[in-house]
């Protein structure tokens, strides 16, 4: 009787963690980006680089992350990150150089491989056998964190205009402890019936020579490359088509919302459609959106309907990764082959938006935005052979069992 409401209990723990990470390690930085370059002397470019490496850093942590989650479960390493976290946004509010952001970032982009989404998805399956309830556990997890730039963009800035930058985030400081260690320490446990041996020897390896390991990879990275591009740069291409600042900055907010749309209509179908179907049929319909954006898109009407449809799948991706990785593979290998995963996905998230910005500056944003669609069917595309893959009963048992 006591078991029964636990697993729900950690699922709204790690929501909170999430959308509390998130807000403050990662979009704070949008806020205080113009007041910081000012106090350290630095341009817009060197500065960002800060959140750069922060991703990088996370990308290259994962591997090892989702073995060690695999092996010793979530309550210490996400305990771990939230107070390198904790520890890493104080010394932020005292930073003096770029060398110093930079060392600063490189601890967060730690911090967030350990205690964000990627270290709570491999808590949640290990607690949830059944397909669909995993599913709406990942669907709570995400909404709740894909409201942390609502929440702490306002406030960050209301801090920021009565407290300054560095006091600002020493109030962030106290928040992001305050709510993320206690809750990492206190409610993340290991799911039952997971041998807290860890991963078969060998689960990497034996996944890297499997044909799923491989689509899933090129899926997501193509995904995540496109969706993250657009999210950096609508804005500007709204702008070089010929819109007003405004008109382009609440039509590319409609992402956010548009984001967690597509999350309720995707958990909501996988009652009777695959997650495999349904994603790909978004990122096909994403793909439409973008490549018609260029001409479509010089009409006010024309560029919602783009964003519209580009918007409906910008979240897909997020909740439909670990939905698939886990109905591939063991659970006791998810963190090690979602690591392996990730590695490359968080890559295409920092070199997405660099590369499109070259991309624009020698040719515009029509090469960007039928770069953006191409990335989208080729995912679409590795979404089909996945599924096409898993249609022989033999081959999606092998796919399923406990990899070595």
């Amino acid at each position: 009787m006591r078991e029964r409401p636990r697993p729900w209990g950690i699922v709204g723990a790690l929501a909170m963690t999430s959308v509390t990470g998130y807000g403050i390690m990662f979009y704070s930085f949008a806020v205080f980006l113009d007041p910081m370059r000012r106090d350290l002397r630095a341009g817009s470019a060197e500065t960002t680089v800060a959140l750069t490496v922060a991703i990088l850093v996370s990308a290259c942590a994962a591997p090892v992350v989702g073995r060690l989650l695999d092996r010793y479960g979530g309550r210490a390493l996400m305990t771990t990150g939230s107070v390198l976290g904790t520890a890493a946004v104080f010394c932020w509010s005292k930073v003096t150089s770029l060398a110093g952001l930079y060392a600063v970032f490189s601890v967060i982009g730690l911090a967030m491989a350990c205690s964000l989404y990627e270290s709570a998805f491999a808590v949640i399956v290990t607690w949830f056998d059944e397909g669909r309830r995993r599913a709406t556990a990942i669907l709570v997890v995400t909404v709740v964190g894909g409201l942390a730039s609502t929440v702490f963009l306002p406030f960050s800035g209301i801090l920021t205009e009565r407290y300054g930058w560095r006091d600002a985030l020493v109030v962030l400081t106290v928040v992001l402890g305050a709510l993320t260690i206690p809750a990492h320490l206190l409610a993340v446990r290991r799911g039952p019936g997971v041998a807290a041996a860890g991963p078969p020897r060998g689960a990497v390896s034996q996944a890297l020579r499997g044909r799923s390991f491989w689509l899933m990879t090129l899926t997501f990275v193509s995904h995540n490359g496109a969706v993250y591009t657009l999210g950096v740069h609508l804005v500007a291409c709204l702008t070089a088509l010929g819109h007003t600042r405004t008109f382009a900055t609440v039509t590319a907010g409609l992402l956010g919302v548009l984001s967690v749309t597509g999350r309720l209509t995707t958990t909501g179908l996988q009652r009777r459609v695959s997650p495999t179907a349904i994603a790909c049929a978004m990122f096909t319909v994403q793909a439409a959106g973008a490549a018609l954006l260029p001409w479509l898109g010089r009409s006010a009407a024309g560029a919602v309907i783009c964003v519209l449809l580009f918007g409906i799948g910008y979240g897909v991706g997020t909740i439909t990764r670990p939905v698939l990785i886990a109905q591939h593979f063991a659970r006791e290998s998810y963190g090690s082959v979602a690591g392996a995963i990730a590695l490359p996905v968080t890559f295409s998230t920092a070199v997405g938006p660099l590369a499109a910005a070259a991309l624009a500056q020698l040719s515009g944003y029509t090469p960007v935005a039928l770069a953006i669609a191409a990335c989208c069917l080729t995912a679409a595309t590795g979404l089909l052979l996945l599924r096409a893959g898993q249609r022989g009963p033999a081959r999606e048992e092998r796919e399923r069992a406990p990899l070595g």
